[in-house]
């Protein structure tokens, strides 16, 4: 007997009845899929963009305190200074190690990309700990005040030139996407091509550039291994008035406690909609089975034996199941990414879509968790079906 070929004749017996199973299985896939993915592709950009930032604290002025976690976590640009001296009482606080200062510019519009906000950043390469070790890893020198590097999501290439505030820069080189548009929108040069730019930004551009060189807008701290972020942050606040020294592990669990919320939420919504495609399946091979009661009772009657006749109620719900899950994943894949943007605009959230590896692994779950949602709900009709005697299965229909 071929129980495949059986089992799918049997489902296109009654089309209209597959085609809603098949439905219903591909809405809740559908939807648990994207979710997954979406939360999983946030979380992994908040782990890169976590280990590329490199740093325990951020030092910033006290009024750009919304500003920073806001660029921090959606990469919009922004402007703001302090005084320079705040770097060195930065260096001499208790328990910290290392510290970098940074310089955050707005630009005005970019004429390659008027799609994309940049936000220009400048380090300073003697000190800087965030892009200095991918500088020295891909390029293996430090820019000169003509050069640039880009973030992954910039559309440019190296060696094009790009202008910013009538000054224009050499493209030495582009960072792969992190997830965190702070980093895949951002433009960085050193402190002096900075200034450079801002002093020759009076004659030279339309909009004007009022830094000095006695100007910046962040520490960046690193603290010694045996002290905690949050006590040295506490320290610095106390002895330097008019700043705010932001942890930036709590920028950042901030939006994974409400993804940990979210994730509690979805896992709760998975298990009750499995379980009530789990019985609405199984509710549905129990009609098929007293349908088929003369059908089984024939079978068995011309040699099928318990397991042909168990085999083809498990491989029709798993056919089902099977269908529905594919397609459920294809069009939440779709789904995703159509909409992805317009998610992430309205959220406010980064996002980095996992590796092939950690992408099929989620697809592969997902998949075996519909064919045993398949193999469940068969599982108590066919008990039903192996307990008819063939004669009596047959003179009941008469």
């Amino acid at each position: 007997m071929n129980i495949p070929y059986v089992a799918l004749k049997n489902l296109k017996r009654k089309p209209a009845r597959t085609w809603l199973l098949l439905g219903i299985v591909a809405v809740v896939s559908c939807t648990l899929f994207a979710a997954t993915l979406f939360l999983m592709s946030v979380n992994n950009a908040l782990l890169i963009g976590t280990y590329r930032l490199g740093a325990d604290i951020l030092v910033v002025p006290e009024n750009a305190e919304i500003k920073v976690q806001t660029a921090l976590l959606t990469g919009e640009p922004t402007q703001f200074l302090m005084n320079k001296s705040v770097l060195d009482k930065v260096k001499t606080t208790e328990g910290v190690q290392s510290v970098t200062p940074q310089l955050f510019i707005k630009p005005a519009s970019f004429f390659c990309c008027l799609t994309e906000d940049v936000f220009l950043i400048a380090i300073d390469q003697n000190t800087d700990f965030t892009v200095k070790p991918w500088l020295e890893k891909n390029i293996g020198r430090m820019l000169s005040t003509g050069e640039v590097i880009i973030g992954g999501k910039i559309p440019v290439i190296v060696g094009d030139t790009v202008p910013f505030f009538g000054s224009r820069f050499i493209v030495a080189g582009k960072m792969e996407p992190t997830g965190m548009n702070i980093v895949d929108r951002g433009v960085f040069m050193s402190m002096d091509a900075a200034y450079a730019m801002a002093e020759n930004s009076k004659v030279r551009a339309l909009q004007l550039l009022e830094i000095g060189r006695d100007k910046i807008s962040t520490v960046l701290v690193q603290i010694k291994d045996d002290t905690r972020p949050d006590r040295v942050a506490i320290r610095i606040e106390h002895d330097i008035p008019g700043i705010r020294a932001l942890v930036s592990d709590t920028v950042i669990s901030t939006v994974r406690k409400q993804l940990a919320g979210l994730i509690r939420a979805i896992l709760a919504i998975s298990a009750v909609l499995w379980l009530i495609v789990l019985m609405i399946m199984a509710f549905a091979f129990t009609m098929i089975v007293n349908e088929r009661r003369r059908e089984i009772g024939l079978l068995r009657a011309m040699g099928a034996n318990k397991g042909h006749i168990a085999a083809i109620l498990l491989i029709e719900a798993s056919l089902l199941s099977a269908g529905g899950s594919v397609a459920g994943i294809l069009v939440g894949f779709g789904l995703l990414a159509s909409f992805k943007n317009l998610m992430l605009h309205h959220l406010k959230l980064p996002y980095l879509f996992p590796s092939l590896w950690t992408f099929t692994g989620l697809v592969a779950v997902a998949f075996m968790l519909s064919i045993m949602t398949g193999l469940l709900s068969g599982l108590l009709p066919s008990l039903v079906a192996l307990r008819m005697e063939p004669y009596d299965a047959i003179r009941r229909e008469e």
